[in-house]
């Protein structure tokens, strides 16, 4: 799969498959959103692997738009880690980044995943801090649930010529 194509026909899996994802194929999830960029290359990443079912039936109660990550055979909860900023503040777009790949990687792989926001939701960010007993220094970003997919949402067009402005608004 090229990368465009997969940019073009990526889509948000909300329904998965009763089927495990391999270690191998996780492994391979997280390298690439490892290979993300960042600002001054820090890196300012952690990710949790959530494949204990009685922690994602706890999902839910956090975050109601990722009620799905309850029936997923895993999700990522992607986190930023203020102890390895070098560039203070920019971990929010770092950890975007890595998300962005890590969605990529996953659909390239004939997995499906959809995006769901945490920070900086307040209340999901304690949510699972306590949940997971995550660290001061570590914030969750945002949590991916993950699995092969039991949907196929269409493809649709999505460039709007209005929206590009050329040289000031």
């Amino acid at each position: 799969m090229n990368t465009l194509n997969a940019i073009h026909n990526r889509r948000s899996i909300r329904k998965y498959l009763d089927k495990p994802v391999p270690p191998d194929v996780l492994q391979q999830v997280l390298s690439a959103a490892m290979y993300a960029p960042s600002a001054c290359n820090q890196q300012p990443w952690q990710f949790v692997v959530l494949d204990d079912r009685k922690l994602l039936r706890e999902v839910p109660k956090i975050n109601s738009y990722a009620a799905m990550a309850a029936e997923a055979p895993v999700a990522i909860l992607v986190c930023g880690d203020s102890s390895l900023e070098t560039v203070p503040g920019y971990w929010v777009i770092d950890c975007s980044a890595a998300v962005q790949n890590l969605l990529l990687a996953a659909h390239a792989l004939g997995l499906g995943a959809v995006w769901t926001g945490v920070y900086p939701q307040q209340e999901r960010v304690e949510g699972f801090r306590r949940l997971l007993g995550l660290p001061k220094n570590v914030t969750p970003h945002s949590l991916i649930p993950l699995g092969y997919p039991a949907e196929q949402p269409p493809q649709e067009e999505r460039y709007r010529a209005e929206r590009v402005h050329h040289n000031g608004w």
